[in-house]
C-alpha cells in the first residue's frame, strides 16, 4: 500500500498534474493512487522527487494505518 494519494491530498496537487510530470498516463498514476497497482521503486523515487518529499512519505505502514 501506498500514500500517493494523501500526500496529493495534502499539497493540494492533481493526478492530471503528476501524471504530466511522472511523464505516465492519468490512468496509471491513478491505478497508484488508487492503491490498484504498485509502482516500482524508480517511479516511486520519481514520484517523491517530483512532489518534493522523502520516498518514505510514499509508503504506508503499520503505523501509519493505525492513524
Amino acid at each position: 500500500m501506498n500514500r500517493i494519494k494523501e500526500v496529493l491530498e495534502e499539497k493540494s496537487i492533481t493526478q492530471t498534474w503528476l501524471s504530466e510530470k511522472l511523464g505516465k498516463s492519468y490512468n496509471m498514476v491513478n491505478s497508484y493512487v488508487q492503491n490498484r497497482r504498485q509502482p516500482s521503486i524508480e517511479i516511486l523515487f520519481d514520484i517523491a522527487k517530483i512532489l518534493k518529499v522523502d520516498p518514505k512519505d510514499l509508503l504506508s505502514t503499520q503505523e501509519t494505518k493505525k492513524r
